[in-house]
């Protein structure tokens, strides 16, 4: 079964927790805390295989998990890191998001990209000791791994890609110049997916790709070839197939017409591709292609006139694509290298920054960090709570709430976990007191302002 595009939930694995352990030995009941790290969870990544032809596996098997991080252990033992999930995929594969934005074009053997990163284990309470705090009992709780749904679409590498109407002999073509052996019948759509076949010509090796047949409407959803235009993207060198000897007697320069509307209207830049004219079956009418080819030339095409059954003109054909991918490909190097000044750089986005945001039953705070810090937190100890809160505090969170017009006892949304606004005040260094001092009784006057005018507008009311 030929599978190219599939839906996948990747899932990373939770980083480990950490331990709450303390040093014991006969001597020295009370030693230092020694509670060590839990491991980091394993992660999903999407890596270009040459051994693969098809998505089907993942047709089959859409849910793919990495293994979570091991817990810590006392003696500052790390626990062990999750293992990785490879999902193995072939080369040419582009991997969205379900909004359809590309997140890799994984086009060579070995590309990869992490689709869903593990978890940070969580860190024991050996790492929380400091000269004030000498005796932490309290450890970190391992970070969850992301999870998400992706898009894995293949799009096949080859250098030339056969086009053309159902049953104009793309499939009677590349069996002949090549080992594939695709379903050749008299009745269109015989080719129900993509096949290829390789081809060697002096010391030139080309890969070529069997396109099931386009039709009128193939971009809008017409016929299967929408299905498969995708794999048309990335070859070097068209060939377009006609039909000098169809049952209905079609005009082989209409059809040709009809495809290049299919192929502009789906991706236009395919028309500046180097292409040549098949007109194919000239053992069965002859006459057709001698009356169009002074037209196709006229009009600037490259045409080659021969049989993919007799074998006429398929030599002089594999000759001029053998010349035309050599070529292409020398000038490839050359163009990244003048491009690579040019080319953007993805940089990951950073974790820090927070937004507060003001709701009908409080005030929400959102943010990459803070998400991890809650998620990461023990909320049943209290210890981990405090050290929670001064990290907020910290980061600016409780100035930026009462910024906000956040008042003590406010609901406040931490990232999904609730509570009421209680600024610690002494966990913040004396600049920051005194800023945040300042800001409350801003807001705090501003309120008064604000009652008093309600007051007086009330009365005049009245």
């Amino acid at each position: 079964m030929f599978i190219d595009e599939v839906k996948v939930h990747a899932k990373a694995g939770r980083g480990g927790d950490g331990v709450t352990s303390f040093f014991r030995q006969p001597y020295e009941p009370k030693g230092p805390p020694d509670g060590g790290d839990g491991g980091e969870g394993g992660s999903v990544v999407v890596r270009a295989s040459e051994d693969l032809a098809s998505l089907v596996d993942y047709h089959h098997r859409p849910h793919r998990a990495a293994t979570r991080g091991r817990h810590g252990s006392g003696d500052r033992r790390k626990g062990a890191d999750g293992q990785d999930e490879v999902l193995l995929v072939p080369v040419g594969t582009v991997v969205s998001d379900t909004d359809g934005v590309p997140l890799a074009d994984l086009a060579a053997a070995g590309d990869e990209v992490v689709v869903a990163r593990g978890g940070r284990g969580g860190r024991g309470n050996a790492a929380f000791r400091t000269a004030r705090r000498r005796s932490p009992r309290f450890h970190e709780l391992g970070e969850p791994g992301e999870e998400r749904w992706l898009v894995l679409e293949l799009k096949l590498a080859a250098d030339v890609a056969l086009v053309g109407f159902p049953n104009v002999g793309k499939s009677s073509l590349i069996s002949r110049i090549s080992a594939a052996r695709p379903k050749i019948a008299d009745y269109p759509f015989t080719t129900l997916s993509p096949a290829l076949g390789v081809v060697r010509h002096d010391d030139v090796d080309l890969v070529v790709a069997d396109v099931p047949g386009l039709i009128e409407g193939a971009a809008e959803g017409r016929g299967l070839g929408h299905a498969f235009l995708r794999h048309v993207e990335r070859a070097r060198v068209l060939v377009h197939v006609l039909d000098c000897a169809s049952h209905d007697q079609r005009d082989p320069r209409e059809d040709l017409e009809v495809v290049l509307r299919e192929l502009s209207r789906y991706a236009p830049e395919l028309l500046e591709r180097p292409a040549i004219v098949l007109l194919n079956k000239v053992d069965a009418d002859r006459e057709v292609a001698e009356i169009v080819r002074p037209d196709l030339e006229d009009a600037g095409w490259e045409v080659v006139v021969g049989s993919a059954v007799s074998g006429e003109g398929i030599p002089a054909l594999v000759g001029r694509l053998a010349e035309l991918v050599a070529r292409l490909r020398t000038e490839e190097p050359r163009a990244v290298a003048e491009s690579a000044t040019t080319r953007p750089v993805l940089r990951p986005q950073a974790e820090e920054g927070f937004v507060v945001e003001r709701a009908d039953d409080g005030f929400r705070v959102r943010g990459p960090q803070v998400r991890r810090w809650v998620a990461m937190t023990d909320f049943d100890n209290d210890e981990a709570v405090a050290y929670l809160a001064g990290r907020l505090a910290r980061a600016g969170v409780e100035r930026a709430l009462v910024a906000a017009g956040a008042r003590e006892g406010d609901p406040v949304d931490l990232e999904g976990v609730a509570f009421d606004f209680a600024p610690e005040l002494d966990t913040l260094p004396p600049e920051e007191r005194a800023a945040l001092a300042e800001a409350a009784a801003d807001a705090a006057s501003g309120d008064e302002t604000s009652d008093a005018h309600d007051r007086g507008g009330g009365e005049a009311g009245s």
